[in-house]
């Protein structure tokens, strides 16, 4: 990451901690901030996966009383939920980030996710399922299914699971924790594998800059995450919504009019 200084670092650690777990896309937001800090090669695109580790630790700190309690219901529960998502990504996984990972898919991503929010939330609600312990495993099941399609980015993990929880009768308490729990396999995953499969990009220059991004990804996800269950016991997600819609909006008028180059 040939541009990787430790202010760039520091931008792009607050990106992926402040939208890890909210429905508005961490890829997404940092595709667009790499390509405006004009981070957009394939050593940035690996930085920016492997941060999101720092996100997940976040997760583990917040809940460490349930992830480290045994609890095999939960934890296989969790290991239903990761395997579409980890089979379609290992399958396409290359393909995505070749044609995908550029600022107007992912602004066409964020428009069509907010119109499938307000969709959701202007449903009449019928929770089934008030707890994530009352999840049973076709329940995990359905929410994987809902979080391959954050594969595509722009579309957001988070939302994918929350809002998809939603509509198959998780109450929105239940849906965004057990999103926050299928995080940590999720990412640590997917931050593993890309970083293993391209170790040879990095040398130890690179440890620094990884470092900060790790770390200050960590304390806003962890900052966001307090915030989010507070807000999600009085709130709903159409805010988030409209949010997306508008950002995906200016993007896409700023490529069509040549106002940001957004080009590869």
């Amino acid at each position: 990451m040939s541009d990787a200084t430790l202010l760039h670092a520091l931008i792009l650690g607050v990106v992926e901690g402040l939208t890890e777990f909210l429905p508005v896309s961490s890829t997404g937001h940092l595709i667009l901030a790499g390509e405006l800090l004009g981070l957009n090669d394939a050593r940035a695109k690996v930085f920016e996966i492997v941060i999101q580790s720092g996100a997940m630790l976040a997760i583990v700190w917040e809940y460490r009383g349930r992830f480290f309690r045994v609890d095999p219901r939960l934890w296989i529960n969790l290991a239903i939920a990761f395997m579409p998502a980890a089979l379609l990504g290992l399958a396409f996984g290359s393909a995505i980030k070749e044609y995908l990972f550029q600022a107007v898919p992912v602004a066409l991503a964020f428009v069509a996710g907010g119109l499938i929010i307000l969709w959701v939330e202007g449903r009449e609600r019928n929770w089934r399922v008030d707890s994530v312990a009352e999840m049973t495993w076709l329940d995990a099941l359905k929410v994987g299914v809902a979080q391959a399609f954050a594969l595509i980015p722009g579309t957001s993990r988070s939302g994918a699971t929350i809002i998809g929880g939603m509509l198959f009768g998780l109450s929105r308490r239940a849906a965004t924790e057990f999103s926050f729990f299928l995080a940590v396999p999720t990412l640590v995953a997917a931050g593993a594998y890309d970083g293993y499969r391209n170790r040879a990009l990095f040398s130890s220059a690179d440890l620094a800059p990884f470092s900060v991004g790790l770390g200050v990804s960590f304390v806003a996800a962890l900052l966001c995450v307090r915030w989010l269950i507070r807000y999600v016991a009085t709130h709903d997600f159409k805010p988030f919504a409209w949010y997306r819609i508008a950002f995906g909006l200016v993007v896409l008028l700023t490529a069509y009019y040549g106002w940001v180059d957004w080009s590869p």
